[in-house]
C-alpha cells in the first residue's frame, strides 16, 4: 500500500470517528433538552429525601403531576427561583393542616408522610382549607418547617405549566 493510500485510510477512519462523536454530542444534547435534564438541589427543604446539593435527573416529557410526584418548578415564576418540591394536592383537592398536631389533610383524610423529617408545626401566610385550583398543583417540601413551597401566598398554587420536570432519579 503506498503512502498516498495509507493516509487517505487513516483519514477516513478518523473522519469515521469524528463522525461518531459527533452524533454521540448531538444526540446527548437531544436527549437532555427534549427528555431528561440534570438539575442541583439547592437547600435542605426536601430533606430526609433529597439533601443539598444532590444532583436528579428529571423527565422534561409532558405529564400529568400526581400527589407523592417531586416536581422542579420553573425558576420563571413569580417566586423567581427553581423550586423541587412534593405534589401534596391535584386540581380540585382540597389541602388542611392542623399545625396543633402536625397533619395534612387531603380531601379529608389524614396523609401518611413517611418520606417527612416531621410533621407540619409551621404555618406561613396561607389560611386553610383551600381547594387546588384547575391547572394547578400544592407543592410542600419534605423538610415542613424549613421549606418555603405552597404555605407562603408568594409561591401559592403551582401552575401545571410551570413544571420542568418529574424527578426520576437521584445521585
Amino acid at each position: 500500500m503506498s503512502q498516498k493510500e495509507r493516509r487517505l485510510k487513516t483519514n477516513r477512519t478518523l473522519l469515521e470517528y469524528l463522525d461518531s462523536i459527533l452524533l454521540a454530542v448531538i444526540a446527548v444534547a437531544m436527549i437532555f433538552t427534549f427528555v431528561a435534564r440534570l438539575i442541583r438541589v439547592d437547600g435542605h427543604s426536601m430533606e430526609p429525601t433529597l439533601h443539598d446539593r444532590q444532583l436528579l435527573v428529571i423527565s422534561s416529557l409532558p405529564y400529568t403531576p400526581h400527589h407523592g410526584d417531586v416536581v422542579v418548578v420553573d425558576a420563571y415564576t413569580r417566586h423567581s427561583r427553581t423550586l423541587i418540591k412534593r405534589v401534596i394536592g391535584t386540581e380540585g383537592d382540597t389541602i388542611d393542616i392542623d399545625f396543633a398536631t402536625g397533619t395534612v389533610y387531603r380531601n379529608g383524610e389524614a396523609l401518611e408522610e413517611p418520606y417527612t423529617a416531621e410533621p407540619t408545626f409551621t404555618q406561613l401566610d396561607m389560611q386553610f382549607p383551600v381547594t387546588v385550583p384547575e391547572g394547578c398543583v400544592f407543592v410542600m417540601g419534605d423538610n415542613r418547617n424549613n421549606s418555603l413551597d405552597s404555605r407562603l401566598a408568594e409561591i401559592g398554587f403551582v401552575d401545571t405549566r410551570d413544571i420542568l420536570g418529574k424527578s426520576i432519579q437521584q445521585y
